[in-house]
């Protein structure tokens, strides 16, 4: 059952608060949208960029009815703390599973993970909490924000690395779904993390030239203080 059913047989709608990650795809913000109901943004957890169950707790209120996570990029949200919570405050906690999976077995994309974790340099590579499927592959780059994770995407496109950012803006800085906040570790996840090539069939050799461009740059970008 999608998001939308599970609040609509839930009984949540109008006049009911629905807690949503910021950052990701604006889906589940819609099907709450669609299903009546207020969707409230909560901050992430940096390590693996699911909704933070600390951050939940700040953002509750008495209209509260509901908590929706997303298991982003092959990582799971942390769904004992969240049912806990959940239970404490007599919420409905669902969670969904991010749109899109990536072709190729979960053995093959752990294994170009594995490679990249043991030669990436200059990047921030993945954090493992939990059995990670590495739907994708996704690295922070450090520096001064957006400008830095940009250009360096940019040489990487042109050395032949299909790379991609992939969520460029928080949900709440969409049009349809506009709000006065600043959820800080969603920012620094939007300017920063950088998706590369990491489903389908890729050589080794192909997996090398992701390893020696990103290198290649990766040391003259400083972390920002």
């Amino acid at each position: 059952m999608g998001t939308s059913g599970t609040l609509e047989s839930a009984g949540i709608g109008i006049g009911d608060e629905v807690v949503v990650p910021a950052f990701g795809n604006a889906e589940v913000t819609e099907a709450v949208v669609r299903a009546g109901a207020a969707p409230v943004f909560a901050d992430i957890d940096p390590d693996t960029y699911c909704i933070d169950p600390a951050a939940v707790a700040d953002v509750l209120t008495s209209r509260t009815a509901a908590v929706i996570a997303v298991h982003r990029f092959g990582q799971q949200a942390d769904m004992a703390r969240l049912q806990e919570l959940g239970a404490r405050h007599g919420l409905l906690v669902h969670g969904a599973e991010e749109p899109g999976a990536a072709p190729g077995g979960a053995e093959q994309r752990r294994a170009y993970a594995t490679y990249y974790d043991g030669r990436l340099r200059g990047v921030m590579t993945p954090t493992e909490r939990a059995p990670h499927t590495y739907e994708q592959y996704v690295v922070r780059v450090p520096g001064n924000g957006r400008p830095d994770r940009d250009a360096f995407a940019r040489t990487l496109r042109a050395k032949g690395v299909a790379c991609r950012v992939p969520v460029p803006v928080p949900v709440y800085r969409m049009p349809a779904h506009r709000r006065d906040l600043l959820l800080p570790q969603t920012e620094r996840a939007c300017d920063e993390t950088l998706a590369l090539p990491a489903a389908g069939s890729l050589t080794r050799r192909e997996l090398q030239r992701v390893v020696s461009a990103c290198n290649a740059l990766g040391g003259l970008l400083q972390p920002a203080f």
